[in-house]
């Protein structure tokens, strides 16, 4: 209690100060004409490699001297935002025609490197009053040329921008770039560049408060679709599970119940037969253990990060609110994972806690750690913007030096010293059974299979929006729906878990704590095998850089949703487990 206490009043604290990008800018967004309205310019990538982008100068711009760096909090760091003043000035309310930004002699060399970020559909993007902003750079006449060697490349050198207002707040920005003033970079040689750009003012009856919709997922009915095909799989589940489970575990019951009242004496047959194994504890309890805290950590970190989406905390321009959020939110959930992982050991029976504990803090951080450190080496050798400088690689040291493992140290402590027993309705014999040979699709791996599919079902759909918007340009504003859907995977991966259970110890099989395990975190090896779907049938990414982070960080959140439903499955399971054998007479 006194961890949750303490864990609460800091996630209270940060909030207050706004450390999770609750107060990401000052700016009241209240102008008068001829104000000037911030501009930033951010990053310039290809377009379909949204992970490798790079610094907006490092394309060569005009760039005032010296170039501003915009403060930047951890998540707009994380998110790989490096913003700095864009070299346009857009005064509130003030229509400029053709004015020129600057003079620019490019060389050989830059005309080469604005020709090759052309050739790879180079985009780049701001921010004018925390509204993003997207435009491309140039383009390629391909027209009637089948040699790629007679192409030719024109670098977009006039910007508009059409900007909308009502009274003193900008409501929307738009940009597009004038095809009649081109500049033709097809041949290696220099050239003078006058960068010019145009604004547009016009008013508008959007309200402030709705300028966010046109940057928010679309096709609602898609979403509900979404949720309608979820709630089917949820009905048709819990149907199946009521007629399969109530009606033959009541059958179950009334037969023991007579043949304890008639004496009988023949052999006892189907789960009651290993009622006293089922609950003789598991091979490699430590892990098991420190897999259902760390489970249990993901699992809060989620409901936490829910309530912060659901109370508005993540609006689409509070730029890295989310990022700072998972950061400092897993860090003060530590002491849930402690907690979990030390008494749930203890009850096992262990005795070597401390590596229970370290084993915990690891389970998760440890390949994160390291998948982390191998793509953001292969970032700095790309020298792109995903590469986290060494300032923000200390603060998220420090979080975890001074947050993260204190509060699991305390949380391990606070399991320890709680001596919760382990709650079991039978006694466990002292040898045990021998467990009968089983058919193929009783074994680990099909059951596995067969419990991950039906989650993965009732997901599919909303999956596939929220991919495009991890790895694409949309953001993703429907937090309600996706609440939604994530209720309805946790209750169809207990119900499947506690289905396959009960199979397995109807089959005589009694050890079923890590395949229940197994099959409820099998949903997140089905989530990673569709991003290879995805991947492929979707997208266009290409080059070194892009491939791995895609896969890499993918396979880290699938191994969180491995864990965390991992956890719920197996509680499901050891409830159920509990409920059955204490409604019987075990002797």
């Amino acid at each position: 209690m006194k961890t949750m206490r303490l864990m609460a009043a800091t996630l209270s604290l940060l909030l207050c100060f706004g450390v999770l990008g609750v107060v990401s800018d000052v700016s009241n967004h209240r102008y008068k004409p001829n104000d000037e309205v911030p501009l930033y310019a951010n990053k310039v990538g290809p377009f379909h490699n949204p992970s490798e982008t790079y610094r907006y100068f490092d394309l060569p711009y005009c760039s005032p001297a010296p170039v501003k760096d915009k403060p930047e909090a951890l998540g707009e760091i994380l998110n790989g935002d490096r913003l700095v003043d864009a070299p346009y000035k857009l005064e509130f309310r003030v229509d400029h025609d053709s004015k020129s930004a600057c003079k620019k002699k490019l060389t050989k060399e830059e005309v080469i490197k604005f020709r090759n970020a052309i050739y790879q559909d180079y985009y780049f993007q701001m921010y004018y009053d925390d509204l993003p902003v997207w435009g491309f750079i140039g383009k390629i006449d391909k027209e009637g040329k089948t040699d790629s060697s007679e192409y030719r490349y024109f670098l977009y050198n006039h910007i508009l921008f059409e900007i909308l207002h009502k009274n003193d707040h900008v409501i929307e920005i738009s940009v597009r770039t004038d095809t009649n003033l081109m500049v033709d970079i097809s041949e290696d040689k220099d050239i003078e560049v006058d960068f010019m750009y145009s604004v547009k003012w016009k008013e508008t009856e959007i309200p402030f408060e709705k300028r966010m919709e046109k940057y928010s997922a679309r096709h609602l009915e898609t979403h509900w679709f979404s949720i309608i095909n979820s709630c089917v799989t949820v009905l048709l589940l819990t149907g199946f599970l009521a007629t399969i489970l109530m009606r033959v575990l009541k059958n179950d019951f009334v037969k023991y119940a007579h043949d304890e009242e008639t004496g009988d004496d023949q052999e006892e047959t189907g789960w009651k037969y290993v009622h006293g194994d089922v609950f003789r504890f598991p091979k490699n309890k430590s892990l098991l253990a420190a897999s259902l805290g760390s489970g249990t950590q993901l699992f809060a970190l989620a409901i936490f990060v829910f309530v912060l989406a659901l109370v508005g905390v993540f609006y689409p321009y509070n730029r890295g609110a989310l990022f700072t959020a998972l950061v400092v939110i897993y860090g003060l959930t530590s002491g849930i994972a402690g907690y979990t992982a030390t008494s749930f050991y203890w009850q096992l029976e262990g005795t070597n806690w401390v590596r229970n504990l370290l084993l915990t803090g690891f389970l998760f951080c440890g390949p994160l750690f390291l998948t982390f450190c191998f793509l953001n080496t292969v970032a700095i050798a790309y020298n792109a913007t995903a590469a986290l400088p060494f300032g923000t690689i200390v603060v998220i040291a420090l979080i975890w030096a001074l947050i993260t493992s204190p509060l699991l140290v305390l949380g391990g402590i606070a399991g320890k010293n709680g001596k919760a027993e382990f709650q079991a309705p039978c006694r466990t014999t002292k040898y045990p059974r021998e467990i009968p040979p089983l058919p193929w699709y009783r074994r680990t791996i099909p059951q596995m299979a067969m419990a991950g599919f039906l989650p993965f079902s009732a997901i599919y759909i909303e999956l596939y929006y929220i991919l495009a918007s991890m790895w694409g340009h949309r953001i993703y504003t429907i937090y309600s729906i996706l609440f939604v859907v994530f209720m309805i995977l946790l209750i169809v991966t207990a119900f499947i878990s506690v289905a396959m259970t009960y199979f397995q110890l109807a089959a005589e099989d009694h050890e079923w704590w890590w395949r229940a395990f197994l099959c409820g975190g099998s949903t997140g090896l089905f989530i990673y095998a569709y991003s290879f779907c995805y991947y492929h049938t979707r997208l266009n990414m290409s080059g070194f850089m892009q491939i791995s982070f895609f896969f890499g960080y993918m396979a880290c959140i699938c191994y969180g949703f491995f864990l965390m439903l991992g956890t719920v499955g197996f509680c499901a399971s050891l409830l159920f487990v509990r409920h059955i054998y204490r409604s019987i007479k075990c002797e």
